[in-house]
């Protein structure tokens, strides 16, 4: 197991390898392998692209984002602009229903709201606002609805696990009631940990996860 001085090298090298990161503007801060990130950024893209970079790192047991998004002169956007660039955007990806989903922003954030009938709609939709230039922040609140009986679901979430060759798959517990897939368990990385959730997301009839596993490290 990495120390928590291990691990800050091994997450500042990666924040400084990744072109989409300005490593300069994130300072790092780990205890007990819970990875704190503070500072300013450019870009709500931009704080994303972040708690991507760390969550490749092995041995980093957990993420706290205390990052702020402060837009450049050059970025700010007015509250009407974003809604017309984050409608147009939502229109032009393939993935997202037509006329499912609604956008709200205030402030510079993006509230989605609306229902649709799987995951993948509903990560797509989240996928599209991201980049847009004006966003400071993102709140996803578009519903899935049920489409299966809960009774099989963690039958295929156990199956997807195993074919994706999960090594803690059999240590995962699934717990179903309706569309809603409750995880707990212990995993040994961010990368699994995302794997299973990622799953179990995607599986059909699956309208929320919760999250109760651990990362170990």
């Amino acid at each position: 197991m990495k120390t928590d001085a291990q691990l800050r090298t091994d997450v500042t090298d990666e924040l400084a390898w990744d072109p989409a990161v300005n490593a300069a503007n994130v300072g790092v801060i780990v205890k007990e392998g819970v990875v704190t990130l503070t500072g300013h950024l450019d870009s709500f893209a931009e704080k994303h692209a972040v708690e991507r970079a760390v969550r490749r790192v092995s041995g980093v047991r957990g993420i706290a984002l205390d990052l702020e998004v402060k837009l450049p002169s050059s970025a700010q956007r007015s509250d009407s602009e974003i809604a017309l660039a984050a409608t147009a955007a939502l229109g032009l990806n393939s993935l997202v229903p037509a006329g499912k989903v609604q956008v709200q922003v205030e402030n510079g954030w993006v509230t989605l709201t609306g229902e649709v009938d799987w995951g993948y709609q509903f990560a797509s939709a989240e996928q599209s606002i991201r980049p847009l230039p004006g966003v400071r922040g993102l709140f996803n609140r578009i519903t899935i609805k049920p489409r299966v009986d809960g009774k099989d679901i963690a039958a295929q979430i156990t199956a997807a696990l195993t074919r994706q060759a999960m090594r803690e798959a059999r240590h995962i517990d699934i717990k179903v009631e309706g569309g809603v897939v409750t995880l707990s368990g212990k995993v040994h990385s961010m990368a699994e940990h995302d794997a299973a959730i990622g799953v179990a997301f995607s599986t059909k009839g699956v309208s929320h996860v919760v999250d109760h596993l651990q990362v170990a490290g």
